[in-house]
């Protein structure tokens, strides 16, 4: 891992940019941080095709660290820093003309999010050894954000003890399937307005997963309108399994 910058924010946090070879992440810590006392870590990631430094998910992040956790996020292949895909970037554009005009969309989402989802998690993995040797953070190891990357991670990545997931109707089917495997505490965040995720889809999901501890929280409003809220409750709900 290679910093690339630091700054200290207002609240006390240590906001740094890193990269991992050609992966840009960055890495915020709260001011209690220190090797005597080392942060829980969660894992952010925002929805496909949007950057890391996303105003939303830079919001979270600072609020996650103000609770006392570690909170890292990187750009996925395509997205952000990275370089663009014009097959992607075409399956995009493919997917918006498609919702807006009521067509079919579930085979040019599998295009697009399915080769995503394969090919993020093995990057998010290899900064997940990246952060846990750094001497101030320290596990266990949670994630928000991104459903279709969140249950692949949860699948697959024993280290991940915890997860609050923003609900999306459509996920690819491998996701789908593999929400089965999950059995880690869940928070599961529904707008139950959402434009662009069927709502029936994400309860079918929600009912899915294998975790013995899952909770649902719904709200009314579209795709962006979650309540600030459902952060404090988010804080909460890691402070019961990472603290």
């Amino acid at each position: 891992m290679h910093i690339t910058s630091e700054q200290r924010l207002d609240d006390g946090v240590l906001e740094r940019e890193f990269t991992l070879g050609e992966i840009p992440g960055t890495l915020w810590t709260p001011g209690s941080a220190a090797p005597a006392t080392p942060a829980p870590l969660v894992l952010m990631a925002h929805n496909n095709g949007l950057p890391r430094r996303e105003a939303r998910l830079v919001a979270r992040a600072r609020h996650t660290a103000a609770y006392g956790y570690a909170v890292a996020t990187i750009d996925t292949p395509g997205c952000g820093d990275r370089p663009r895909s014009a097959a992607a970037d075409q399956a995009r554009a493919d997917l918006r003309r498609a919702m807006q005009a009521g067509e079919p969309v579930d085979e040019i989402f599998e295009s697009l999010v399915g080769p995503l989802v394969e090919e993020a998690v093995p990057e998010w993995r290899t900064a997940l050894d990246a952060l846990l040797a750094l001497p101030e953070i320290g596990g266990p190891v949670g994630y928000s954000g991104w459903t279709a990357l969140g249950i692949r991670l949860a699948a697959v990545e024993p280290r991940i003890a915890a997860a609050g997931l923003f609900a999306g109707g459509y996920v690819p089917r491998a996701q789908r399937e593999e929400a089965r495997q999950v059995t880690v505490p869940l928070l599961f965040l529904l707008q139950w307005d959402d434009e662009g995720n069927p709502r029936q889809r994400a309860l079918d999901l929600f009912d899915a997963f294998g975790s013995k501890e899952k909770t649902l929280h719904a709200n009314l409003g579209g795709h962006t309108g979650t309540p600030w809220f459902e952060l404090e409750d988010g804080g909460r709900f890691f402070d019961r399994h990472l603290k």
